[in-house]
């Protein structure tokens, strides 16, 4: 039973799970993307909102305790300043894990971790602020489909006219196949 056990060992000593907790989140706040495997990523997403959440706190204790996780005096800087005011009305969530691929050496499932966006005009619970709706475009698969019909009317009219021709040459024969190919 799993019971209160909360966090991955991922084969590692303690002071190496931290070191690489700490590499990969500095790593993801400076870059603001990161690629590993997917069980780093579930656990780097976990460290990586807790440090946005000490910096919209911004105070000196937020401070101390996020420069515990972040190796960087700069990132740390980044994450009081810039991140702190693009989350300021985001209540959490502030990262997303995108699965990737397979790595091709070990078949380890890998994933991306990035910083969710916050895009203007969409609130936070993913609906459009505003009631204007955009004039939607035809999808590609309707653009294609009068295409075919244009090409199927053409080639049906061609047929027709092929028709026209040999029931007009009704009365003489067809040549042979071998008097055709000589």
């Amino acid at each position: 039973m799993r019971h209160r056990v909360h966090a991955r060992k991922l084969g590692r000593t303690s002071a190496h799970r931290l070191a690489m907790y700490r590499n990969l989140v500095t790593s993801l706040l400076q870059h603001e993307r990161v690629e590993t495997t997917d069980a780093k990523a579930k656990e780097v997403r976990r460290l990586a909102d807790r440090m946005i959440t000490l910096g919209k706190r911004g105070d000196l204790h937020a401070r101390r305790r996020a420069l515990r996780v972040i190796r960087e005096r700069e990132v740390a800087a980044k994450v009081f300043g810039e991140l702190a005011e693009r989350y300021r009305d985001r209540p959490g969530g502030y990262t997303r894990v995108l699965k990737t691929r397979i790595r091709v050496g070990d078949a380890a499932p890998l994933s991306i971790v990035e910083l969710v966006e916050a895009l203007p005009g969409v609130s936070q619970t993913g609906k459009k602020k505003s009631t204007k709706k955009k004039a939607s475009k035809p999808s590609p698969a309707a653009k294609k489909a009068p295409a075919k019909k244009a090409t199927s009317k053409k080639s049906t009219a061609k047929k027709s006219t092929a028709k026209k021709a040999t029931a007009s040459k009704a009365g003489k024969k067809k040549p042979s196949r071998k008097k055709a190919e000589e």
